[in-house]
């Protein structure tokens, strides 16, 4: 079959209100701004930007929020066709301080988790090259079920899976399910990509790289990508070798929430285009910096090349 689709995105799309000044706490945050938010749709958003075929399945509420979200999608071009609209719950939201490094950030779940396996069907996953999920949109049900539920019958389709390991205790705070839903998911050999900070909350430990991305690895990743912001990336491959990819020097002027959106989107995209390893990582680095270079978000077209 033709795979016209180029990803299948499944999450969490929902409103980012981001302090308009430079904090380290929302508490001291006095002014936010509106952005559409979500990793799984910021993915999928980005890709689009960069000419990519994307399919994003999602859900927000039947209210002025869920409508802004479709807006902002429907502007890029992306198809919303897989984003349902519940009546019975509002559009979640998340409301993030503006920082340089990781964010400090409050959500309010509602509508994003209520995804049903009927909302990922056969048809989508036969024409499609990557499925992608985040640890967020996995960490309540009933999306949970079926998001691992179509990420098992698309693995049996030979769709290669993908997945973005931002765990946080707040959004998870079942640590033993947690747990048990990453290794099930990395049993289907996914791309997987996750940080230093990622790894510190999975592991409830301050772990070392290379323990981390050996432990993933034993979990039966493809591949791990280990992202260290200005440091750059530690790159496993299938094979056991290891890449280290030095990161583009950036000025930021805007703060990192989307950054590692950004990075995966390039990465996934050059992956999509045949590029080999370090070129991959060349462009998901380029298409950070790019993110951080600006105040907002990315323009409605992108190219990395």
């Amino acid at each position: 079959m033709n795979k016209e689709i180029d990803i299948i995105v499944v999450g969490e799309l929902l409103v980012d209100l981001i302090g308009h000044e430079i904090r380290d706490e929302i508490f001291r945050t006095h002014s936010f701004r509106r952005f559409q938010g979500g990793s799984p749709a910021n993915l999928g958003a980005n890709l689009k930007r960069l000419g990519k075929n994307v399919h994003l399945i999602a859900s927000v509420g039947k209210d002025g929020m869920g409508e802004y979200l479709i807006h902002e999608l429907n502007k890029l071009g992306l198809s919303t066709s897989g984003v349902k609209e519940r009546k019975e719950f509002p559009t979640s939201m998340v409301l993030l301080s503006r920082s340089h490094g990781t964010p400090d950030f409050i959500a309010y779940r509602e509508a994003d988790h209520f995804i049903f396996p009927d909302d990922i069907p056969d048809d989508y996953l036969l024409k499609t090259r990557l499925y992608h999920t985040t640890c967020f949109a996995l960490s309540k049900q009933p999306a949970q079920h079926s998001i691992i539920e179509g990420a098992k019958r698309a693995y049996k389709f030979d769709v290669q899976l993908s997945i973005d390991l931002n765990y946080a205790p707040t959004i998870w705070p079942d640590h033993e399910e947690a747990i048990r839903v990453i290794k099930e998911y990395c049993s289907l050999s996914p791309f997987v990509k996750v940080s230093q900070d990622d790894c510190n909350r999975i592991f409830q430990k301050e772990i070392e790289e290379t323990e981390a991305i050996d432990i993933f690895k034993n979990w039966g990743a493809k591949i791990i990508c280990f992202t260290k912001g200005k440091e750059g990336s530690h790159l496993r491959l299938e094979n056991n070798e290891s890449i280290i990819v030095p990161a583009d020097e950036v000025k930021v002027v805007g703060d990192a929430t989307g950054a590692g959106d950004a990075y995966w989107a390039g990465f996934l995209s050059a992956w999509l285009d045949g590029d080999d390893w370090i070129q991959c990582v060349k462009s998901a680095s380029k298409m950070a910096a790019y993110k951080l270079s600006i105040d907002g978000p990315l323009p409605q077209k992108v190219t990395l090349k």
